[in-house]
């Protein structure tokens, strides 16, 4: 019984939250009709409000976007630091390729001259 009890439990204090979410929602400022004012004292006033409103939301805008510039430029200068080590390695590798290909070729040059003078000798 008190596990059918729950779910309907859970469900009325979800429903009460909501409402009580709603009924607070009047006070969010934003950007108002002023238009429906009918005295200059509440319209300006009205149009100030949303002037100031404005202003705050290009404020927190710009530092929410300069925050995520700042970050993505962290990250860029990590990952050319990334790159740039990556880069001497593979330069490394190169020139270690290249050495070892050029010590082969010392010794494939060398090899030949030793068994080539050894036959000469045989062959007199």
């Amino acid at each position: 019984m008190i596990d059918r009890m729950a779910p309907v439990a859970s469900a009325a204090l979800v429903f009460c939250a909501l409402m009580n979410t709603v009924a607070r929602g009047q006070d969010v400022p934003g950007i108002e009709i002023c238009t429906v004012e009918k005295t200059m004292e509440r319209r300006t006033s009205c149009l100030q409000s949303n002037v100031d409103f404005l202003q705050k939301t290009i404020t927190k805008l710009g530092a929410d976007h300069a925050q995520k510039l700042d970050a993505a430029n962290r990250q860029i200068e990590g990952l050319k630091s990334t790159v740039a080590g990556l880069q001497k390695i593979v330069d490394d590798l190169q020139a270690a390729q290249k050495k070892a290909a050029e010590d082969q070729k010392k010794k494939a040059d060398v090899a030949p001259a030793k068994d080539a003078a050894p036959a000469a000798k045989d062959g007199k």
